[in-house]
């Protein structure tokens, strides 16, 4: 059996939706337009993607509910990353209503946008805390999205939850445009002792990069760290499609991922865009094992 390969972190969006899209504009101007399924079909077909997690956009629970649907209705939409208020004394309630609805298998996990919250450590405030604890019990995994100033409270919270599954998106948006890796790396290793629960996604990165004139080798010296600090078994592909559009079609997304990991075994690769992301998710449909 042919390992599958999965696109762990993509969005859909529609800027007229009266979502807080405000950020398309300036330089994201150019992705200021209706993303919707048939759109990414063609990539995913090209690059012979059998299946995507969907991934929140803002924080609204409206959204949560309608990439659910999406999902259902959308053969290659593999799981969704949704948003639900931590910080909601009924947030337990929340997502038994979710799961339990029509479409309910497709809500694989969690995100809020903490970068932009004006406290750095929001993630280890009790409210949110408690809302973690209900992630955790639904069986759930949370995708941490930091910028560098959050990043020391998700290790934190990680060494705080050791039984939760968490994804640690974009490898944490460091500054590759500008080449500043020591204080990111620093503050990275702290999830080597917690690996075991812990999965980082390879994606994210040539919007951090010089968007003109990037090229793989300003990635590989962070693609090395996060597969020195995570290892093989918990790294995934994404693309972060279609953000990524900005610096780089689908394809050389692909492609320079698959230039930085080159001197892996097809095994190891394998697992990276692929078997890691429904063992991470444990994506619906890809439950039974796979060959690699």
């Amino acid at each position: 059996m042919a390992t599958p390969i999965i696109d762990s972190h993509h969005h859909f969006w529609d800027p007229k939706s009266g979502g807080d899209y405000g950020w398309l504009s300036g330089p994201f101007e150019p992705i200021n337009r209706v993303f919707a399924p048939a759109d990414l079909r063609p990539s995913l077909e090209a690059n012979r993607v059998s299946g995507t997690v969907l991934v929140q956009t803002w924080n609204d629970l409206g959204e949560t509910w309608d990439f659910i649907r999406t999902a259902d209705a959308t053969d290659f939409v593999a799981g969704v990353v949704g948003w639900v208020d931590l910080t909601d004394p009924d947030v337990a309630e929340t997502l038994a209503a979710l799961q339990a609805s029509p479409q309910g298998k497709w809500l694989v996990g969690i995100r809020h946008l903490i970068q932009t919250e004006s406290d750095p450590n929001w993630l280890l405030r009790d409210d949110v805390r408690r809302g973690l604890k209900a992630v955790d019990a639904a069986g759930l995994v949370y995708d941490l999205v930091p910028n560098l100033p959050q990043l020391a409270s998700c290790v934190r919270t990680v060494e705080a939850f050791p039984d939760m599954r968490f994804v640690l998106d974009h490898i944490s948006k460091p500054n590759i445009r500008d080449r500043e890796f020591d204080d990111w790396a620093r503050l990275m290793r702290g999830f080597r002792t917690e690996r075991d629960h812990v999965w980082c996604k390879l994606s994210g990165m040539v919007t951090e990069a010089d968007w003109q004139n990037w090229t793989p080798e300003d990635l590989k010296p962070y693609v090395r760290e996060v597969l020195d600090i995570f290892g093989i078994d918990r790294c995934m592909f994404g693309t972060d499609w279609p953000v990524c559009l900005v610096a780089g079609r689908y394809d050389r997304i692909v492609d320079a991922l698959r230039e930085c990991l080159k001197d892996l075994s097809e095994s190891d690769l394998g697992k990276i865009f692929g078997v890691n992301a429904i063992e991470a998710y444990r994506l619906p449909g890809f439950s039974s094992p796979i060959g690699v």
